[in-house]
């Protein structure tokens, strides 16, 4: 598999932060993600519609953020985030064939992303307006595997696999004295071809150090690794509960 490296200008990973945090900063928070998939799977020139042929439904989209933030100058706080997909459904392909099985046959199928980021970043303001800048590296790997009902022996497998650099931009404006706060971040890169972007809004409650949200989710992925191309877009509500000390 061949592995995606994009060189992305170092703007923002070399600028000097404008705003440091006053003391040492951990958090940590678990999500599930109520995601709809749509978009298109390639495999040796041939290519089946995930949401039309395969009928994939939601099994299970767990997500785990944890962070660490410093108050040394120049030094880039860190960002942790994991996610699982996991989708399965049962129906047939279409027209033509897909990876030696037969147009209209009836398939079973089961398709994982998983992907885990590492994110440097600094905070260019710190008060009731936060803004964070930062880069990204994002190793995912995705699996589409169909079985024909009719022939058990017959089964196609679909893989991407990719570490790939991405910008990162998170924004949050806090209501003073209330707890309630509303933001958005996301993770994007294009390049020769392939793009990737990942980006939520949400609406925060936070008192003590419980932090409770709720928001939306979109992610694309458009990437070609060999004869294999994955082309999808998953999108959906989230909520997820966290801890910030």
């Amino acid at each position: 598999m061949r592995k995606l490296m994009i060189v992305v200008g170092g703007s923002l990973a070399l600028a000097a932060p404008l705003a440091n945090a006053d003391v040492l900063g951990v958090g940590a928070n678990v999500s599930y993600w109520d995601s709809d998939f749509s978009g298109e799977v390639v495999n040796k020139d041939s290519a089946v519609d995930i949401e039309k042929d395969l009928n994939l439904d939601s099994d299970s989209n767990a997500n785990f953020t944890a962070f660490f933030e410093h108050p040394i100058p120049v030094l880039p706080n860190v960002r942790l985030n994991y996610t699982s997909i996991s989708q399965s459904g049962r129906g047939e392909i279409g027209l033509e064939e897909f990876d030696g099985i037969l147009p209209g046959a009836p398939v079973r199928s089961d398709l994982d992303i998983d992907q885990l980021d590492v994110t440097l970043y600094y905070e260019v303001l710190d008060n009731w307006v936060n803004l964070d800048l930062g880069l990204t590296a994002r190793n995912f790997d995705g699996e589409l595997v169909l079985r024909d009902v009719n022939d058990i022996a017959n089964v196609s497998k679909t893989s991407v696999d990719a570490v790939v650099p991405m910008g990162y931009l998170a924004a949050r404006f806090d209501l003073p004295l209330t707890g309630v706060s509303v933001g958005a971040e996301g993770n994007f890169i294009s390049y020769s071809g392939d793009s990737l972007h990942d980006f939520n809004a949400y609406g925060q409650y936070e008192f003590a150090m419980l932090q409770l949200r709720a928001g939306y989710r979109q992610m694309a992925i458009d990437y070609e690794d060999d004869d294999d191309k994955l082309d999808v877009e998953m999108s959906g509500p989230f909520a997820s509960v966290g801890v910030a000390f």
